[in-house]
């Protein structure tokens, strides 16, 4: 909720009146130290981290609303390939629509089947092409499951289309790599600072009126112009948001480049991943497939899938294991390796275990339910899914929609009370408002400052990019200051 809009020319929030800064900018030296401090604080900070970092704050804002529409956006121009033209009375067996995709693209191995969802999907066939894994991704295979017909096929990220993986990459890096990963990162770890901050002084703000009142707390002041309606407008919409920014904040910064090795290392010192899927045939299994001479699995020549049951018999087996609903199938790696049947029903109420399949005898040899998982990496996962916008369909995707609008409204509602706060008087036009006072730290009580301090550090270690930013922040502000005291000491001896 960045604000860059307050400055020494109004009281800080829960600040009164008298504890304004001298008139050169910075607080006394002797100035007393109060609990009052805390507001000239968080109102500097967050005037300079609105202003610095709401640009990298309005393109994910801006991206994140085009990632949106990425179903709708799918639907429309991908239709041919995601959807039949008329849905029949009984799809055929899938070893029948594999090969057919197949005999239309028979290049690299099968990597695994995705039976349709719905009965108005196309079945995908996921190939890994040598020239598309460098770059990590497939080329996945579109099959009418009722007439066997070939749709199409495309490039495919992890089973997003080509233009989910470009809105995908245009949010987490602006297509710059690895490189452009540090905007969305830098933008993620201020943000609940910024939050936190604003919610801080908005409501420290209210109690401090005469008069104040909870309608005027979360609605926009009632007879109010001018850079008090804007900044009414700029906070009071942080505060309907602020929920969801604060959700999309921790998500992002799960799996950020920085702060998300930080989150890593934490999953593993907890423990805090599920268990992995054993695809290992066991010894005897594997013996008796040995024995057999790798006979068995009518059709894997069409298809180019491994001996054994056909993967007609591996969905039926995991079906009757209680796998329902969408699945996605996995070819075995090698001859000592099992079928895998994954759940990827991301909405709410998730389906997401997952089965290895015994490809001679069918019996299930490993499994790893949903219910199972550690409830860190069940809230990662659930986190994942809802800033994606899956986790609640339609419903997800216009939450996100009026997040991503609302963040984009405040930083510009930000910016324009900070312009309307310019002096305007002929002898002292400047373009903006000026800057909270320099030096609020002198005003904190020192037990504050001695938990202040190492919080910081703490949270500088835990958030690498907000930690360089604030030390850069620090480093400017003081450049900035001995600048200023120079020229004060020079002027006296120019005159």
């Amino acid at each position: 909720m960045p604000r860059p809009d307050a400055d020494t020319a109004a009281p800080a929030a829960g600040e009164a009146p008298a504890a304004t800064a001298p008139s050169k900018g910075e607080p006394r030296p002797g100035a007393t130290r109060s609990r009052s401090g805390w507001w000239p604080l968080l109102t500097r900070l967050h005037f300079y981290a609105g202003i610095l970092v709401a640009p990298f704050l309005l393109v994910a804002a801006l991206t994140g609303l085009a990632y949106t529409a990425v179903p709708q956006l799918d639907q429309l121009v991908y239709g041919e390939q995601l959807y039949v033209d008329k849905v029949g009375d009984t799809p055929k067996p899938l070893t029948e629509q594999i090969a057919a995709a197949r005999e239309a693209h028979p290049e690299g191995s099968i990597v695994s089947v995705i039976p349709p969802a719905e009965s108005d999907q196309t079945t995908k066939v996921v190939l890994s092409v040598p020239e598309l894994a460098e770059q990590d991704k497939q080329r996945t295979v579109y099959v009418d499951p009722y007439t066997g017909e070939v749709r199409g096929a495309l490039t495919t990220w992890w089973g997003s289309t080509p233009l989910t993986t470009w809105l995908d990459d245009l949010h987490r890096n602006l297509h710059l790599g690895e490189t452009g990963r540090l905007y969305s990162e830098l933008a993620a770890s201020w943000l609940w600072v910024l939050v936190l901050g604003g919610l801080a002084m908005w409501f420290g703000r209210r109690r401090s009126y005469a008069g104040g009142s909870a309608r005027n707390t979360v609605l926009p002041e009632r007879g109010t112009r001018g850079v008090r309606r804007t900044r009414s407008l700029h906070a009071v919409t942080g505060v309907w948001i602020s929920l969801g920014l604060l959700v999309l904040s921790a998500t992002g910064l799960t799996w950020s480049a920085h702060a998300g090795e930080r989150f890593f290392e934490l999953r593993t010192s907890l423990s805090a991943f599920p268990a992995e899927l054993d695809t290992a045939m066991s010894g005897s299994a594997s013996a008796s497939h040995e024995e057999s001479g790798h006979h068995g699995g009518q059709g894997s020549a069409a298809t180019g899938l491994p001996a054994g049951l056909t993967v007609d018999e591996v969905y039926e087996k995991a079906r009757a294991a209680g796998l329902d609903g969408p699945v996605e199938i996995g070819t075995p790696a090698d001859e000592k390796s099992t079928w895998t049947v994954t759940q990827t029903d991301n909405q709410w109420p998730v389906r997401m275990d997952q089965a290895a399949v015994d490809p001679h005898s069918g019996e299930i040899t490993s499994r790893v339910d949903w219910a199972d998982y550690p409830v860190l990496a069940k809230l990662s996962k659930l986190g994942v899914a809802a800033h994606m916008g899956v986790l609640f369909g339609l419903a997800n995707q216009i939450v996100l929609a009026v997040i991503a609008l609302g963040l984009s409204a405040g930083i510009v509602l930000g910016y324009r009370s900070w312009w309307q706060r310019r002096p305007t008087r002929t002898d002292r036009r400047a373009l903006a408002g000026r800057a909270p006072a320099r030096g609020t730290w002198r005003r904190l009580p020192w037990p504050a400052l001695a938990v202040v301090v190492p919080v910081t550090v703490f949270v500088g270690w835990a958030f690498p990019l907000l930690g360089w930013t604030l030390l850069g922040f620090l480093v400017l502000d003081l450049v900035l200051a001995l600048v200023q005291r120079l020229r004060a000491t020079k002027t006296p001896v120019d005159a």
